[in-house]
């Protein structure tokens, strides 16, 4: 929302389809959560409650509360839905999210082994009940360095046929797997060949947990890229920079 005389990128109000936030909260202390939802909640699209961080959570009916009365949606970290399917108990999961009254769930293989058409298996399943974000890309660096791009490509078409309306790349919380290299280098190359693949721009959510990989997807794609992994305390910050507010994207939109 532009509160200024200043001529800043057009940012779409909520409900958005574009220009998403996603939030991941790996335990964050109740009433510091509630205080970061309130400030940022124009800006928040999506939290994710991280791994299995739900399961652990005492406070985390009173979290899905605070988002409630914002309308920010939720889903529970895939690590969590591939410690249930690992154990068997795919069906037990599904009752789980019933029961927190779930709209949305993330389906991965990030860290079992599940080949992605067993992944798009679990995602037909789940398609007409839940709205349905898929994710591509493994937790271990070395193996995620192996995937080529290729098959991040074919694995992103499959998840969309599948049922998915978003897919997010797998960056994990510290920038370090997955689109990026052990050392937190962006894999510049494999961005290129999904970006030029004829995916809606829309559908992909790309994990960006730091400044330097936020700065890069909006200078590449846009202010409205879709963006996840960011730290509720970066919510503000990572708005200024859609909106050529801080230096690193400030003479990107002029």
């Amino acid at each position: 929302m532009n509160r200024t005389v200043l001529t800043l990128p057009d940012r779409a109000v909520k409900p958005r389809t574009s220009g998403l936030t996603m939030v991941i909260d790996g335990g964050i202390p109740l009433r510091l959560f509630t205080d970061l939802i309130e400030l940022g909640a124009e800006y928040i699209d999506f939290v994710k409650f991280g791994w299995g961080t739900s399961v652990v959570t005492g406070c985390l009916e009173e979290k899905i509360g605070v988002l409630d009365s914002h309308g920010i949606e939720f889903y529970f970290g895939g690590t969590l839905f591939e410690k249930f399917v690992l154990q068997g108990r795919f069906e037990e999961y599904r009752r789980f999210c019933e029961e927190h009254s779930c709209r949305h769930i993330e389906v991965s293989n990030g860290t079992i082994e599940m080949p992605n058409a067993e992944k798009a298996g679990y995602i037909r399943k789940l398609a007409g009940d839940f709205t349905i974000v898929s994710e591509v890309g493994f937790k271990d660096p070395g193996r995620s360095e192996m995937l080529p791009p290729s098959e991040w490509v074919a694995s992103i078409k499959e998840d969309i046929d599948a049922g998915a309306s978003l897919v997010t790349l797998e960056a994990r919380e510290s920038g370090s797997s997955g689109i990026c290299r052990p050392d937190g280098q962006l894999r510049y190359g494999l961005i290129e060949d999904v970006l030029s693949a004829g995916i809606g721009i829309d559908t992909l959510l790309f994990e960006a947990p730091n400044t330097a990989l936020q700065t890069h997807m909006i200078t590449r794609i846009g202010p409205n890229v879709n963006l996840g992994n960011v730290p509720a305390q970066g919510v503000i910050g990572l708005e200024t920079l859609r909106l050529g507010l801080r230096s690193d994207t400030l003479t990107k939109f002029e």
